[in-house]
C-alpha cells in the first residue's frame, strides 16, 4: 500500500480551542494522560469513544498493535489507537493529527497504516461486521423491522453511498461517479438495530450499485439458500433489480395493497439512509475527500465500519457535531425484471 498523502491545515485546529490548549500543553510524556485530561463527553467529540470505549478498543486491539520493543519514545497500543480514531473523527487532516499528539506527520502516516490494516482484515471483520445467518438471528431482526412500519419478513436494508476520493493516478475515469466526483461506491446494509450487517468497499464510483450486489458474498448467501429464500428479505431502492428476496418500491403505485405496500416500504428503509448519515457523521473522514490511494480508502471505510459497529454494541452516544451525512446515491429509477415483479405483486397483495 502507498503512504498516506500529506495535507496541511491550520483550520481545524483553529476551529476547536480547547483542542489548541491541549496541544500546546501536550508532551511526549503526556500521551498517556488523554484519557485523564478529557471529559467522557469531550473524547467522544474527539475520539467518538468514551473512556470505557477506548479501555474495550485497546484490550481487543492492542495485542496487535503494541509495538515489537518497548523503546524510548515507542508509541503504545492506545497512542496508536488515539492517533487513529482522531483522523478518523476529524476528516484526515495528518498534520494536525501528528501535533495534537506531539508526533511526525510520517509517523501517523505509519500508524494510520497499521491500524486500518489490522481493522479493515477479514478475521475482524468477520467478528464485528456479519450477516445474521441463524433462524432466531434473522428471526429477531424480523422483529425489529416490523416494529418501524409493519413490513413483513425484513432482515436487512440495502443501499449503496459514495465516499469522495482524490483522483488516482491508476485507471483515472472509472472512479469518476456520474455526479462528476471521484468516489468509491460503497454498499452497506442496516440491520434492525441499526448496526451495519454488511459492508462492501472495493468498487469505483462509476460501478452501479446492482452490479455490486450482483457480484458480492451477500447475493450469495440468499440465493445459495444460507438464507432461507422467501422467508426473509432485503428492501432495497428502485435502482435495484427486484428478486424474491430483494423488494423495491413501485414506481407508480396502483391505490390499495401496492400504495400501502409502499408507505410501509418507504418508512422502514428509510433506517439505511439514518444509518449512513449516522456513520458519517460519527467519522468526518468520509464526509470530505479522502487524500489517499483507492486501497486505503477502502480500508479506512471498512475500519470506520467496523468501529461504527462497537459504538452501536456499546451504546456509545454520538458527537456532539452536526449530521451533514446521508445517501448520495439514490440516481437511479430501473425497473426491476418481471420475475421480480410478479414476486414483488405476490407479497404486497399478501401482506398489505
Amino acid at each position: 500500500l502507498v503512504p498516506f498523502e500529506t495535507e496541511t491545515s491550520e483550520a481545524a485546529c483553529r476551529a476547536d480551542k480547547s483542542s489548541i490548549s491541549f496541544c500546546k500543553t501536550l508532551s511526549v510524556t503526556d500521551r498517556g494522560n488523554i484519557l485523564d485530561e478529557l471529559t467522557n463527553q469531550q473524547l467522544v467529540d474527539r475520539y467518538r469513544f468514551n473512556r470505557a470505549g477506548l479501555n474495550y478498543l485497546e484490550t481487543v486491539f492492542g495485542p496487535a498493535l503494541e509495538p515489537a520493543t518497548m523503546r524510548h519514545k515507542s508509541l503504545s497500543a492506545m497512542d496508536k489507537l488515539l492517533i487513529t480514531l482522531r483522523y478518523l473523527a476529524t476528516g484526515g487532516i495528518q498534520l494536525n493529527d501528528a501535533d495534537m499528539h506531539n508526533v511526525s506527520q510520517p509517523a501517523v502516516s505509519k500508524i494510520l497504516t497499521e491500524v486500518t490494516n489490522h481493522l479493515s482484515s477479514a478475521d475482524v471483520l468477520g467478528r464485528f461486521v456479519r450477516f445474521p445467518l441463524t433462524v432466531r438471528e434473522l428471526d429477531a431482526q424480523v422483529q425489529q423491522f416490523y416494529g418501524l412500519a409493519q413490513f413483513p419478513k425484513v432482515v436487512g436494508v440495502i443501499d449503496g453511498t459514495h465516499i469522495r476520493i482524490q483522483a488516482p493516478s491508476e485507471d483515472e475515469p472509472s472512479f469518476v461517479n456520474r455526479k462528476g466526483f471521484h468516489s468509491i461506491n460503497v454498499q452497506v446494509v442496516f440491520d434492525g438495530l441499526n448496526r451495519i450487517a454488511n459492508v462492501v468497499a472495493r468498487w469505483p464510483g462509476s460501478a452501479h450499485d446492482s452490479i455490486i450486489l450482483q457480484q458480492s458474498g451477500l447475493r450469495n448467501l440468499f440465493d445459495e439458500g444460507h438464507v432461507p429464500n422467501g422467508q426473509y428479505h432485503l428492501l432495497g431502492d428502485s435502482g435495484y433489480s427486484g428478486r424474491r428476496w430483494l423488494l423495491t418500491p413501485y414506481l407508480n403505485p396502483q391505490p390499495g395493497s401496492q400504495t400501502a405496500y409502499n408507505r410501509s416500504h418507504k418508512i422502514t428503509r428509510a433506517k439505511v439512509e439514518r444509518g449512513i448519515g449516522q456513520l458519517k457523521r460519527r467519522f468526518g473522514v468520509l464526509h470530505g475527500e479522502i487524500r489517499v490511494q483507492p486501497e486505503k480508502a477502502c480500508r479506512i471505510v471498512l475500519t470506520c465500519a467496523v468501529l461504527h459497529n462497537i459504538c452501536k454494541a456499546r451504546n456509545i452516544p454520538m458527537p456532539d457535531v452536526i449530521d451533514n451525512g446521508g445517501n448520495a446515491n439514490n440516481m437511479d429509477n430501473n425497473i426491476a425484471p418481471q420475475h421480480g415483479m410478479q414476486y414483488r405483486d405476490y407479497f404486497a397483495n399478501t401482506y398489505f
